[in-house]
């Protein structure tokens, strides 16, 4: 089997609701989704989600190359961007590469990927994450019935601007919870880089005053390893983060210096990238947590790993035109027997998509806020499109 083209589509992810953090919002509750499919010469196709940004110069290190020989062909992708470099959007582009050879690599074999690999089972334990930082009190309840509907019995809040509005939002999640499962979840806060060191640890010793937070998640920027390392030895709660680096070299770093408690991955980074950081963590005796993404690409690796913790539920549709071999039930994801990652693409319903969709570009929580890490009073409402 040899690698002869591909394509890059984008489809959309229409949330049902304003999704952001305390970075801003996407008050359409519209985002697009980049997909790259590589086509081989036996008609074979993979399927990877990520970046779209750098297909064109990674490319030329998987033409003609046998698609099964996917972690050498990962490294040659590293190889291919030496001096370019890879972080960033080119290593989402590396990673959907990657995802899509890991998809071709199981399909030759007939095979789910998670069987591929070598799991032994294909049920992942999961959280709720619904991205719920500009959601009314009311809104956050009604999505979170959702969750707690399919059995999920821990749930992670987007905060960080306000301890008051974090503890009652942390309370109303607790108490539905309870109500819902009859047993007491387990509560995660996700600051997402909001704040300084100091004003991390005043905040979470506030809130663990009155809740048993599980781990706050990127309580200070993703490098500070000084800064992640103090609040660790300061709060009852983990630590987690590792969502936004870029490379096995940016891990190192905060386990040597003991400055991560649950070591996470993005799922756009690929899943080549998501085995290396495990058995680093592994080694470290350290849990490891997916980040959530469309369609859940991170599944079937996270099911072979044996310090996987919990994986990430952002919502319970797929982007148009994406359907997966996967269900969420009894508090978990339960993946299917479709060979590959278990995906199909409808092109058709993807080229019929009208109004283009973004991540809300200076108003969305992709790009940081000019206070960020520098506010002592008054913290500001979260910035949105409008709604």
């Amino acid at each position: 089997m040899r690698i002869t083209g591909y394509r890059t589509l984008t489809t959309v992810h229409d949330w049902g609701r304003p999704i952001g953090d305390a970075n801003g919002a996407v008050g359409s509750g519209r985002t697009s989704v980049p997909i790259v499919v590589l086509s081989t010469d036996t008609g074979l196709e993979g399927i990877g989600l990520g970046s779209h940004e750098g297909v064109d110069t990674l490319f030329p290190a998987l033409d003609g190359q046998d698609p099964r020989a996917v972690v050498a062909l990962y490294d040659r992708m590293l190889a291919w961007v030496f001096k370019r470099g890879h972080a960033g959007a080119v290593f989402g582009a590396i990673g959907a590469l990657d995802m899509a050879l890991w998809d071709l690599k199981a399909k030759a074999a007939e095979q789910p990927l998670w069987r591929l690999l070598g799991a032994r089972d294909h049920v992942l334990p999961a959280y709720a994450s619904g991205l719920d930082g500009p959601l009314t009190d009311a809104e956050l309840i009604a999505l979170h019935k959702q969750f707690a509907g399919r059995g999920l019995q821990a749930a992670k809040l987007k905060g960080g601007l306000d301890v008051a509005a974090d503890l009652r939002r942390l309370d109303l999640l607790g108490e539905l919870y309870r109500n819902e499962t009859g047993d007491t979840p387990a509560l995660m806060l996700d600051a997402n880089e909001s704040w300084s060191r100091k004003e991390a640890v005043r905040h979470i010793r506030r809130i663990e005053e009155h809740v048993d937070l599980a781990w706050v998640e990127e309580p200070v920027r993703r490098w500070d390893v000084d800064g992640l390392g103090m609040v660790t030895r300061s709060v009852k709660a983990a630590v987690a983060t590792g969502e936004n680096l870029t490379g096995l070299e940016q891990f190192r770093p905060l386990l040597t210096a003991n400055a991560v408690d649950v070591v996470q991955t993005g799922s756009v980074w690929g899943i080549t990238h998501f085995l290396r950081v495990s058995a680093l963590a592994h080694a470290f005796d350290l849990p490891v947590s997916p980040v959530g993404y469309d369609a859940n690409p991170l599944a079937h690796a996270a099911a072979v790993v044996p310090n996987h913790l919990s994986i990430e539920i952002q919502d319970l549709a797929t982007p148009v035109g994406i359907t997966a071999d996967q269900e969420l039930a009894d508090g978990h994801l339960v993946l299917g027997e479709s060979a590959g990652l278990g995906y199909t693409l409808d092109e058709d319903a993807i080229a019929r998509l009208g109004a283009s969709a973004g991540w809300g570009e200076d108003a969305g929580p992709h790009v940081r806020p000019d206070r960020a890490g520098r506010r002592l009073v008054g913290k500001p409402a979260i910035r949105s499109e409008t709604r």
